[in-house]
C-alpha cells in the first residue's frame, strides 16, 4: 500500500514502491496505516496518473520530445531551396538561417544550464516546447518582403530548443544510472538522427500535400504542444543523483563559479566537447547542404533539370531524410552495443570507440565528392557508410560527460557542451560553406557545372574537421580513467551516509 502526499491511500501498490508526487518529489513507500481514508474519484485518477509516471515512460517522452526538436529543426532544410527561390538569397545567405538559428540555441544553452542546476527543470522543457512551437507556426506566415523576419524566427525557434537540449538529458542521467543510463541516452540522442531525418521527411511531404513550402512549419508546432503537455504531467523531477542513491545526502552545492572553474580543468570534459564541435560542424553543414549538392549533380548529369517552378523537386531531400533515419538507428545501436562489449577490454571503450567510428567516417565523407559527379547511387552509399559511422559516438559522448561530471553540475556541463559544440561547430559551418560556395561561383564563368563543383570544394573541409574530432577523443581517452576517479572521490566528498528512516 502506498500514500499520496494528501495522506490518500492508493491501491495497487507494494510497500516497497515510491510514488512520484505531480510537483516531481519522490517520496518512499509506507506501510500500510489504519489512519489512512479510502482514495476519493478524483484522486483516484490522479493515483493512476502517477502509476504512469516510471522512469521508462519518462525516458520515452523526453526522446519523443527530442525527436519533435530536431525535426522542427531539420523541417526547414527539407524544402530549402523553395525558400531560396521564394525569398530570391543566395547560398550564404540561406546558410544564415541555420547560422542564426544556432547562434542565439548556444548562448541560450548556458542560461539555461544554470537554471536547469537550480530550479524545476520540467517546467522549464515544457514552456521551451510551448515557445519554439508558437514561433514556428508564426513564422510560416511571413511574407517575401521579410527575409529579415524569416531569419530572426529561426532565431527565436533555437532560444525555445535550447532548453531542451541543455536540460532533458540530466533528468535521464538521475533516472538511470550504468548500462541502463547508456541505453536510454542511446535512445535518447537517437532523436538526433532520427528527428532530422524526418524534418526532410514532413517538410518535403507537407509541402508535396499541401502544394504549399509554409504548410512545412505548421505541422511540428502541434506536435510539440503535445510534447510540452506529456512532460508536464507524466515525466518526474527526480532529485539530483537519484539513480547513484546520492538524492537528498548531498551536503552542499558548489556555486556556479566553481562549476565552470571545474569544467574546464576537467580534460575528458574539454577535449570531448571539441570533438563534439567537430561532429556538430560536419553534420550542420550536411544537413543544410547535402540535399542541395545532390540535386546540383543531378542537373549536370541531366537527369533532373533546375528548378523553374513554384514548387521544387523535393527527391532528394525524402531520400537523404530517410538515409538519415536509418543510419542514425544502425549509428546509435551499433554505437552502444560496441560499447557495451568493448568495456570488457579495456575501461577506456568509449572515447576509443568514438575515435575510431570519426576517423572512418572521414574516409567515406570525402569519397561522396569524388563519386557525387559520375555516380548518385554511389554518393548514397558513401553518405550511408559516413553517416552510420559519424552517428555511433553521439550517445557515447553523452555518457562519457555523465562518467567524469558529478550529478550537481551536468546540466550546466551539458549546456556549456552544447556551447562549444555549436560555437565552433554548426553555428558558421552552414554559412561558411555557403560563402566559399558564392566565393568560388565569382571566381569563374557562372554555369551549372561550377555551382555544383563549388559547392563540392566548399563541403571537403568537412572530412578534414571530422579527422581532427576523431584526434581529440583519443586525447579524452588519455584522461578519461583519472577523470573519472576523480568525479567519484568528489561525489563522495560532498555526499553522508544516509540517515535511518522511521516508519
Amino acid at each position: 500500500m502506498c500514500v499520496e502526499s494528501d495522506g490518500c491511500e492508493i491501491e495497487g501498490c507494494s510497500s516497497s514502491d515510491e510514488v512520484h508526487t505531480l510537483s516531481g518529489s519522490m517520496s518512499p513507500g509506507l506501510k500500510s496505516n489504519p489512519d489512512l481514508h479510502p482514495c476519493k474519484p478524483g484522486q483516484k485518477f490522479r493515483a493512476a496518473l502517477l502509476r504512469c509516471r516510471s522512469p521508462a515512460a519518462a525516458a520515452g517522452i523526453l526522446s519523443f520530445g527530442n525527436v519533435l526538436n530536431y525535426m522542427d529543426r531539420y523541417t526547414v532544410a527539407g524544402v530549402l531551396l523553395d525558400i531560396q527561390r521564394h525569398f530570391n538569397v543566395s547560398d550564404s545567405g540561406v546558410g544564415l538561417l541555420q547560422t542564426v538559428f544556432i547562434c542565439s540555441f548556444m548562448v541560450a544553452a548556458p542560461i539555461f544550464g544554470y537554471l536547469g542546476d537550480r530550479f524545476n527543470r520540467k517546467i522549464i522543457l515544457s514552456c521551451g516546447i510551448f515557445f519554439w512551437s508558437a514561433v514556428t507556426l508564426s513564422s510560416s506566415f511571413i511574407t517575401k518582403e521579410y527575409y529579415w523576419l524569416f531569419v530572426l524566427s529561426r532565431g527565436l525557434v533555437g532560444i525555445g530548443e535550447s532548453s531542451y537540449s541543455s536540460i532533458s538529458p540530466t533528468i535521464i542521467g538521475d533516472l538511470f544510472t550504468n548500462n541502463s543510463r547508456t541505453m536510454m541516452l542511446s535512445v535518447f540522442y537517437l532523436a538526433i538522427p532520427l528527428g532530422s531525418g524526418l524534418g526532410y521527411i514532413l517538410g518535403s511531404s507537407a509541402k508535396e500535400a499541401a502544394g504549399d513550402w509554409h504548410w512545412a512549419l505548421r505541422v511540428s508546432p502541434v506536435l510539440g504542444m503535445t510534447a510540452g503537455t506529456l512532460i508536464l504531467f507524466f515525466v518526474p523531477e527526480p532529485k539530483r543523483g537519484h539513480a547513484d542513491q546520492l538524492g537528498g545526502r548531498i551536503k552542499h552545492r558548489t556555486s556556479w563559479l566553481c562549476d565552470m572553474k571545474a569544467l574546464a580543468k576537467n580534460r575528458s570534459y574539454v577535449f570531448s566537447s571539441l570533438a563534439s564541435a567537430a561532429v556538430s560542424f560536419a553534420t550542420g553543414a550536411f544537413g543544410m547542404w547535402i540535399p542541395l549538392y545532390l540535386f546540383r549533380a543531378q542537373v549536370v548529369q541531366k537527369t533532373a533539370e533546375a528548378c523553374t517552378k513554384d514548387i521544387c523537386s523535393s527527391k532528394d531531400s525524402l531520400i537523404f531524410g530517410a538515409i538519415t533515419c536509418v543510419t542514425g538507428l544502425l549509428g546509435v545501436v551499433i554505437g552502444a552495443a560496441t560499447t557495451r562489449l568493448c568495456r570488457q577490454k579495456t575501461e577506456r571503450a568509449d572515447p576509443l570507440v568514438c575515435a575510431v567510428s570519426m576517423l572512418g567516417s572521414a574516409i567515406f565523407v570525402c569519397l561522396i565528392f569524388v563519386v557525387a559527379k559520375k555516380s548518385i547511387i554511389g554518393a548514397y552509399v558513401c553518405i550511408f557508410i559516413g553517416e552510420t559511422l559519424l552517428f555511433l559516438n553521439w550517445a557515447i559522448t553523452a555518457d562519457i560527460l555523465m562518467y567524469v561530471v558529478i550529478p550537481t553540475r551536468r546540466a550546466t556541463a551539458v549546456a556549456f557542451q552544447g556551447f562549444t559544440s555549436h560555437l565552433l561547430g554548426d553555428a558558421g559551418s552552414p554559412y561558411l560553406i555557403g560563402l566559399i560556395s558564392d566565393a568560388l561561383q565569382k571566381s569563374y564563368t557562372r554555369s551549372v557545372l561550377w555551382q555544383f563543383l563549388s559547392l563540392g570544394y566548399a563541403l571537403m573541409l568537412c572530412p578534414f574537421v571530422i579527422v581532427l574530432g576523431g584526434m581529440f577523443f583519443l586525447a579524452t581517452a588519455l584522461f578519461f580513467l583519472d577523470d573519472r576517479d576523480k568525479a567519484e572521490k568528489q561525489l563522495a566528498a560532498m555526499t553522508r551516509p544516509p540517515s535511518s528512516v522511521k516508519v
